[in-house]
């Protein structure tokens, strides 16, 4: 409904896997992106089926109120607190043995609580009582995506809130979450999100 208002035209949006070639062949004016949870263009913004209609509304509490609120939404809803729109719709195996989430589970707990220490896929698979091989195939059918992956994303979602308290350097949050130094952050920051860490802490800081 909203492809056939022309309101999308020269626009990115998404839809459901399944109907991405039926909306770019019915629609070619819009910029249709198959592969991703939603798409924020500002004043519109499109998901991609019912569960990535939850994230997106997850991001718009998040860019609206902060990460607090959209933290304490999600543990109302019991769902992820965030997932960033770009990770891919499709995960090979979206419901993965529950053995696997016994698992690894303590494993993302823990890197959680050490995102300022390096991890290599040596030491994580060691600690999984896995061989590599065998750790980045499990992980990989848990979370839909790369240990490396995963843990950037922590990192920044984890910044993202440090930045909103307000009460630490940039170059502390760096520190804290596991980057290094400011400038590798800036550098994620800016690919992922389109904005500085400065940027992000002016337009989101939490009053008091």
């Amino acid at each position: 409904m909203l492809a056939a208002t022309g309101l999308l035209n020269g626009r990115r949006a998404t839809t459901h896997w399944r109907y991405t070639d039926t909306l770019r062949r019915a629609y070619p004016a819009i910029r249709v992106e198959p592969d991703v949870l939603y798409v924020d263009e500002g004043t519109i913004l499109t998901s991609a089926g019912s569960a990535a209609g939850i994230d997106l509304c997850l991001h718009l509490i998040r860019r609206d109120y902060g990460a607090e609120a959209a933290n304490s939404v999600a543990r109302r809803l019991v769902v992820q607190p965030h997932r960033e729109g770009g990770q891919a719709q499709f995960i090979e195996r979206p419901v993965p043995p529950a053995r696997e989430g016994a698992r690894l589970g303590p494993l993302l707990d823990h890197l959680r609580g050490t995102l300022d220490q390096d991890h290599t896929l040596a030491t994580l698979a060691e600690r999984s009582g896995m061989s590599v091989r065998t750790f980045l195939r499990r992980f990989q059918a848990l979370t839909g995506t790369t240990p490396g992956d995963w843990l950037l994303a922590e990192r920044l979602a984890r910044a993202r809130e440090l930045l909103e308290l307000g009460q630490v350097s940039v170059e502390e949050v760096a520190t804290r979450v596991g980057f290094g130094s400011a400038a590798t952050l800036r550098h994620h920051f800016r690919q992922r999100l389109g904005l500085s860490p400065a940027s992000y802490r002016a337009r989101f800081r939490r009053a008091g």
